[in-house]
C-alpha cells in the first residue's frame, strides 16, 4: 500500500490518500472503510443532457466524486471493491444527495476522510503500509486430478489457480493413458507454482496431498527444472515442504496450518503467530478453563480485572455498523494493549479466522485463573452487567446473531 499523503491525528478527524497496490491492500481498505466516512475517487458516471432540440443524449463521463459511504462490497477474487454512497460533491453533472458507487481498483488513488481515526484503524494503515507484509506462505494442496494453488498471508489464504483433470484408472489396459494424463496434470501444476509463486516473497511452499501424489510431483518437478534449467525451482528446492493432507481442496489447509508438528517450520513466517496464539487458546481452554474465555460479556469482565495477556479478535467485529459495538471492541484493544497485553487481529479471511469466528470473534488468554467469570455470569440480563456490551446473553447462538455472524 502506498501512503500518498496523511491528514489526520490518532483520535481525531482526518483524511488519508492511499494508492492499493494488491488485492490484500484493498482487504486492509475494506476494514477502514465504515458508514458515514467520506470516499473520494475518480469514476465514470453515465450522464443524461438535453440538447437544443429537446431531445436527451447521454454519455459517460469520468468524474472526481466524494460520497457519505452508505455500503461497502468486497470481492477478493475479482480484488475489487464497491463503496456505496450518497454524492457530496458539487457538480453540474451529478446532483448533491443523489446515490452513486465508486469502483476501488489496484493502483488508483482515493482519499478517506473520518470524523475518527481510532487505535485499530491506526494498526489496520500500519499493517497495511509495512513493505514486509506480504504472502509468505504458498501451498499446493493436490490429489490425483485436482490441485489448487494457494497463497496465505496474515490476513487470507486465496486460491490463486485450481487444475482440475481426469485422470484415468491405473490398470493394466489402460496404463499408458494414466501416466500420460497424470504427467500432462503435473505439467499444469508445474507451470502453476511458477505463474502464481513469487520465490522472492515466499519463504515456504508447501506440497500437501493425501498418499503419494506429492511426492510423486516433487520428483517429477525436479526432473523437469533440471531437464528445462528451471532456475526458480532449482535454487529454491529448500523451500519445499512436504506433508500430508486429508483431501486436495482448500479446506484442507486448515489441519495443515493447525498442525503443531508444522509450528516450528513456518515460525519464520506472519501467518504462523496467529495459528499459534489460536493453538495456545484451544490448550489453554482444555488444560485450565479458568484461564481461557470468548464471548465479549466474559472476556470483558476479564478486561476489566486487568487479567487479560492475549486478546484474540476478528476484524468481522470492527465492521460492526453499530457504532457503541465498535467502540467497545476498539476500547477493548487499546485497553488490552495499555496493560502489556498481546492483541491478534485475526482476518475472516484467513483459515485461523474463520476459526475464531465460531467463537464469536472474541477470545482471551489469561494472565491468571479467574473462575467466578462464569459463576457472576456476566452475560445475564443482570443490572450488574456491563452497559459496553453489546449484547447481554450467555448463548453462543444469540452472540453469533448479534454480530452478523
Amino acid at each position: 500500500m502506498q501512503l500518498v499523503k496523511q491528514e489526520y491525528v490518532k483520535g481525531e478527524g482526518g483524511s488519508l490518500t492511499l494508492v492499493a497496490d494488491t488485492g490484500e491492500d484493498l482487504w486492509h481498505v475494506y476494514n477502514l472503510v465504515a458508514a458515514g466516512d467520506q470516499l473520494r475517487a475518480a469514476t465514470i458516471r453515465k450522464v443524461t443532457r438535453e440538447t437544443s432540440t429537446g431531445s436527451q443524449e447521454s454519455q459517460r463521463m469520468r468524474l472526481t466524486l466524494t460520497v457519505e459511504v452508505v455500503d461497502v462490497e468486497y470481492d477478493p477474487e475479482g480484488g475489487m471493491m464497491r463503496v456505496r454512497g450518497k454524492n457530496r460533491t458539487e457538480t453540474p453533472h451529478v446532483r448533491l444527495g443523489s446515490f452513486h458507487t465508486l469502483e476501488l481498483e489496484l493502483n488508483r488513488k482515493f482519499t478517506l476522510t473520518k470524523a475518527l481515526w481510532d487505535e485499530v484503524d491506526v494498526q489496520v494503515i500500519a499493517r497495511a503500509c509495512d513493505p514486509t507484509a506480504s504472502a509468505d506462505i504458498a501451498a499446493v494442496v493436490m490429489t490425483e486430478g485436482i490441485a489448487n494453488i494457494c497463497l496465505v498471508t496474515d490476513c487470507m489464504t486465496l486460491v490463486r489457480q485450481h487444475i482440475e483433470q481426469p485422470i484415468p484408472r491405473k490398470r493394466k489396459a489402460a496404463a499408458f493413458g494414466h501416466e500420460k494424463a497424470l504427467k500432462s496434470f503435473f505439467d499444469n501444476t508445474m507451470q502453476g507454482i511458477l505463474r502464481h509463486i513469487d520465490f522472492s516473497v515466499v519463504k515456504v511452499v508447501i506440497l500437501a496431498s493425501p498418499g503419494f501424489v506429492k511426492e510423486q510431483f516433487f520428483d517429477y518437478m525436479m526432473l523437469e527444472a533440471q531437464r528445462r534449467e528451471l532456475r526458480d525451482l532449482i535454487e529454491n528446492k529448500p523451500k519445499f515442504l512436504l506433508c500430508r493432507a486429508s483431501s486436495g481442496h482448500k479446506h484442507a489447509l486448515n489441519e495443515i496450518l493447525t498442525d503443531p508438528n508444522m509450528a516450528a517450520k513456518l515460525s519464520d513466517t506472519k501467518a504462523s503467530r496467529d495459528i499459534n496464539a489460536l493453538n495456545d487458546f484451544y490448550t489453554m481452554l482444555n488444560t485450565d478453563a479458568d484461564r481461557a474465555f470468548y464471548g465479549f460479556p466474559h472476556v470483558n469482565e476479564a478486561n476489566q480485572r486487568g487479567a487479560i495477556q492475549v486478546l484474540l479478535v476478528t476484524d468481522t467485529l470492527f465492521r460492526n455498523v453499530d457504532l457503541a459495538t465498535r467502540k467497545s471492541y476498539v476500547q477493548l484493544v487499546e485497553d488490552v494493549q495499555a496493560s502489556g497485553g498481546t492483541v491478534h487481529l485475526f482476518s475472516s479471511l484467513h483459515s485461523s479466522g474463520e476459526q475464531l469466528k465460531q467463537l464469536t470473534g472474541v477470545a482471551a488468554i489469561l494472565r491468571f485463573p479467574v473462575p467466578d467469570i462464569d459463576e457472576n455470569d456476566t452475560g445475564s440480563d443482570s443490572d450488574s452487567a456491563s452497559d459496553s456490551e453489546p449484547e447481554q446473553t450467555p448463548k453462543l447462538e444469540d452472540e453469533l446473531d448479534a454480530f452478523g455472524l
